[in-house]
């Protein structure tokens, strides 16, 4: 069975068959078909003739499809859950996590649409301009083309979605190729409501055919997730549009002389660094240790890795399942070597298994290496050594990628001064980076991205602002 990609809210196929397989043992996990020229600019043309009545349609109306997209992602929970780790390979105890995420991401947007009212500013405080008063609104900037990555291919392709719903903009997502049956599904769930034909459309597309809408004057607003090189590079080619970028990162986190229970951070930034095989732009990857406590940390990052099942990701026990692909296994099993051939030392893991690469701790690695330069987007953390918290700082700041980070401390002096010093988009005290409630807004700073995620953020990204002065008024 194919299964439909959606135009204008309408299930549709065509002859050009994309099959999808799983990245653990190739297996078809299932079959959908490339958007035609045709269905492409019928979506187009639909969600340009829709905007103006979905900007206006009742704030009830947008809840109420949001509220159901909310039950029924959790009523068909563990379904989507299993299709998650079938084509992303991502560990089922992981993919169903997402399906929560996504449902109250949902959930959240729904919420917001019902009190995005804006606000009246008085004017009267200029005897210029008494008896007036203004109401400040945001309104839809225009048709939303939203492009969505592999490794979250539910909850990220609803950071698009539901925000784009709550303020009433018509979306248009591209799934990644990789990855399309979930967001397919999820129009299943959309295709339920009362939306209007038009509000959304889901088109599984080849890369060259995404460029040419990237570059539709219909389609006013672009939001991205994934590489850097592409998001700048669509930046690049529209200037004039609203563009949004959620892109890389490296993400570090400090370990302060003043932290107590070892453990328990151990813990966390062993699981953090390989959840999602490492496969997430919040994933721990550079663990900056005061020398105090270094060599306890060291000692119980690599006894938690080591503790962490490998293999079949439908397993409930499997905790590290496969990269997306072979080729991306190769690369950081490349780079894994070549850290180990500059210096550095394999504390644990450095195995490879078809697309599956072993959980790998590294220390004593050179600044330049790529798997602290770069991101490495695999199961790889490096620890190093640090004098003081200053220096983790100044580590810290010397990549090009700026998302989250995370210190582990008990002081809150320390804290602030993280929060004023460290040139990222968001600060997690007490726990590792890779933390993110999805109503937060998340987004970082140079080379990791332009714009915030998080429901409330998306929206107002999404819109403009637009004034309405009232005259002649006593108040």
């Amino acid at each position: 069975m194919t299964t439909p990609y959606w135009v204008a809210g309408s299930a549709t196929t065509s002859a050009a068959e994309l099959a999808v397989h799983s990245p653990f043992d190739g297996a078809l996990v299932g079959t959908t078909s490339q958007a035609t020229a045709a269905d492409v600019e019928r979506a187009v043309a639909a969600a340009e003739a829709v905007a103006p009545d979905l900007a206006v349609l009742p704030a009830h109306a947008r809840a109420a499809a949001l509220d159901h997209v909310s039950r029924r992602l959790l009523e068909r929970a563990e379904e989507i859950a299993a299709l998650i780790t079938a084509e992303a390979g991502k560990p089922v105890k992981w993919a169903r996590v997402e399906v929560t995420r996504a449902a109250s991401t949902f959930r959240w947007a729904a919420e917001e649409a019902r009190r995005f009212s804006g606000e009246l500013q008085r004017l009267d405080t200029d005897p210029t301009a008494s008896g007036r008063m203004a109401l400040v609104r945001r309104v839809p900037r225009g048709p939303v083309l939203g492009i969505a990555p592999f490794n979250f291919p539910l909850n990220l392709v609803a950071h698009k979605v539901a925000p784009a719903i709550a303020v009433g903009a018509p979306i248009i997502l591209k799934p990644a190729p990789a990855t399309p049956l979930t967001a397919l599904l999820l129009g299943e769930l959309l295709a339920e409501t009362d939306l209007p034909a038009g509000a959304w459309s889901v088109l599984p597309v080849p890369n060259e055919v995404a460029a040419e809408l990237v570059t539709d004057p219909r389609l006013p607003v672009v939001t991205f997730t994934g590489s850097g090189p592409v998001g700048f590079g669509i930046l690049d080619r529209v200037p004039r549009k609203h563009v949004t970028l959620e892109l890389g990162g490296n993400a570090a986190a400090i370990v302060c002389p003043d932290w107590t229970d070892i453990d328990w951070a151990a813990q966390r930034l062993a699981t953090f660094a390989m959840y999602q095989a490492g496969q997430s732009c919040i994933s721990v990857q550079r663990v900056y240790v005061h020398r105090a406590v270094y060599d306890e940390v060291a000692a119980a990052v690599v006894a938690h890795v080591d503790k962490l099942g490998t293999g079949d990701p439908a397993l409930p026990t499997t905790d590290v399942g496969p990269l997306i692909n072979r080729q991306a296994a190769d690369r950081v099993e490349s780079w894994v070597s070549d850290a180990v051939a500059a210096g550095a030392t394999l504390l644990t893991g450095g195995g490879r298994d078809g697309s599956t690469v072993a959980p790998t701790v590294l220390s004593g690695v050179p600044e330049d290496a790529k798997v602290v330069a770069e991101e490495v987007f695999g199961p790889v953390v490096v620890l190093q050594v640090v004098d003081s918290v200053e220096e983790a700082f100044d580590k810290v700041n010397a990549s090009r990628f700026g998302l989250q980070a995370g210190v582990f401390t008990h002081d809150v002096r320390t804290a602030f001064l993280a929060s004023a010093k460290l040139a990222v988009g968001g600060v997690i005290v007490g726990d590792v980076p890779s933390f993110r409630p999805d109503q937060m807004p998340y987004g970082g700073v140079k080379e990791s991205g332009i714009g915030r995620e998080g429901v409330r953020s998306t929206m107002d990204d999404l819109t403009e602002q637009r004034v309405l002065v009232l005259t002649g008024l006593t108040f």
